[in-house]
């Protein structure tokens, strides 16, 4: 099977990263939640065309231009991580403005981090005039980071078509094409995401029949991260199969806890491009930490089901376990309609609930809402509130599954808040049966007759 190439986003802040990113990918993609920090690392998307495949990355920004010195300096080290393990990279330099000392310090990171054969595009944003983009490309070439310099508008869609094709052109010469996966409709493929640490190895050891065991167990230690490949083990559940996943947690040179984290980190991105389900694993002693909070937003983000697996409850008492279950609902109030499971891969308590379930999340993530029953729930759901006046839709159909995703056309999709959207994700759910699943609303401007 061919790999799937990654293709990464850096620069500075404000560059626009995200908005070239939204751009390429054909639609705006949003983590939805009131927990600061849960948009700080990559987002991620597959594209596909018709020779090549590629998961497009967009980083945060490097370099500074926020007042929290913790914020940038993670954000600039996951940048950094994805600098080392793209396969294409895409520079971006702000075109209205002169390079920056920032500028210079990734343009120094692309010459030592990277890897030496992997291409780089100089992508000079903000060229919202055609006329000038021809006499201000040339002083970018002086940079020495080759003949890829293309410039664009994201906002106007120029240059866009140019950039994707040396996105492709540049793939195909590294040997890279079409993505092909044979994929089993009736084996649910679940990643067992988590920070290094917390048990996954040993859940999915848990699971494994005595013959797997024996001849192919997961490396199971106190040391963060000893799990250094993804790696998949088939388990057969009452006459079903999945496919388990255990993200790694190291590269065989790293010793930093840091960087182990990062490196998880990407790793999860790659393995929950692949699965139908998200198993995230939280250590019961160490309740929620911001490395799960991250891990839960990518999960998300990718649109996979969700399960929060709380291991080793058996360290806890009744009271400690009544409490853990209120400080997650607290910790991760973006989470709430992923089901939290206690279990412990020592006692095994707990575990086989998880198939069931996985099963149940399945069925949530593929139903789809007839527009007739959908329509009447969205009239009687919206009559009479704020939001019926405020963005005044007057149609809602589903347009995909797995995960469910909404159309609601309206007069000015600009002018929907956040809160309007939150407001139907909570009020569907009451309805229909989505736990499990994460659910995507869109939303688009009606036509008006003339």
């Amino acid at each position: 099977m061919a790999k799937l190439p990654t293709v990464a986003i850096i620069g500075r802040p404000n560059t626009g990263k995200s908005t070239l990113f939204n751009r390429l990918i054909g639609e705006r993609r949003a983590i939805v939640s009131e927990v600061a920090g849960t948009t700080r690392d990559h987002v991620a998307h597959r594209i596909s065309s018709d020779e090549v495949d590629y998961l497009l990355v967009d980083t945060g920004g490097m370099g500074g231009g926020t007042e929290d010195q913790d914020f940038e300096d993670d954000v600039h080290q996951q940048s950094l991580l994805a600098l080392e393990h793209a396969d294409l990279i895409l520079f971006l330099v702000d075109g209205r403005s002169e390079l920056t000392a920032s500028d210079y310090t990734i343009l120094d990171n692309l010459r030592k981090k990277r890897r030496k054969h992997v291409p780089v595009i100089l992508v000079v944003t903000k060229m919202d005039d055609p006329q000038v983009i021809d006499q201000t490309l040339p002083k970018f070439y002086e940079l020495g980071l080759g003949d890829s310099v293309i410039g664009i508008s994201a906002p106007h869609r120029i240059g866009i078509e140019n950039l994707s094709n040396a996105i492709e052109k540049m793939l195909k010469e590294l040997h890279f094409g079409k993505y092909e996966e044979v994929i089993n409709e009736d084996n649910p493929k679940v990643s067992i995401i988590g920070k290094p640490n917390v048990g996954k190895s040993s859940i999915v050891n848990a699971f494994m029949s005595e013959s797997q065991r024996k001849s192919s167990p997961l490396l199971v230690s106190d040391v963060a991260g000893t799990t250094r490949d993804a790696t998949d083990t088939e388990i057969k559940y009452q006459g079903k199969s999945f496919t388990l996943t255990d993200t790694a947690g190291l590269k065989k040179n790293d010793t930093n806890i840091e960087d182990i984290e990062r490196f998880a980190t990407l790793r999860t991105i790659q393995s929950l491009e692949r699965a139908d389900v998200a198993v995230l694993v939280v250590d019961a002693k160490e309740g929620i930490s911001r490395q799960d909070k991250r891990i839960a937003s990518l999960a998300i983000e990718a649109g996979t089901g969700l399960v929060i697996m709380v291991n080793k409850i058996d360290l806890l008492t009744p009271e400690e376990r009544k409490k853990l279950y209120t400080d997650i609902e607290d910790a991760l109030p973006f989470c709430r309609f992923a089901p939290v499971i206690p279990c412990s891969a020592k006692t095994r308590e707990g575990l086989l609930h998880l198939f069931d379930t996985i099963g149940e999340i399945a069925e949530n993530r593929a139903r789809r809402i007839p527009t007739s029953e959908l329509n009447s729930w969205f009239q009687s759901t919206t009559y009479g509130t704020p939001l019926r006046s405020n963005s005044k839709a007057n149609y809602v159909t589903q347009v995909e599954t797995n995960p469910p995703t909404f159309v609601t056309f309206v007069k000015e999709p600009k002018d929907v808040p956040v809160s309007d959207l939150r407001f139907l994700d909570n009020r569907i759910r009451e309805k229909f049966n989505f736990e499990g699943t994460p659910i995507r609303w869109i939303t688009k401007k009606k036509e008006t007759k003339d």
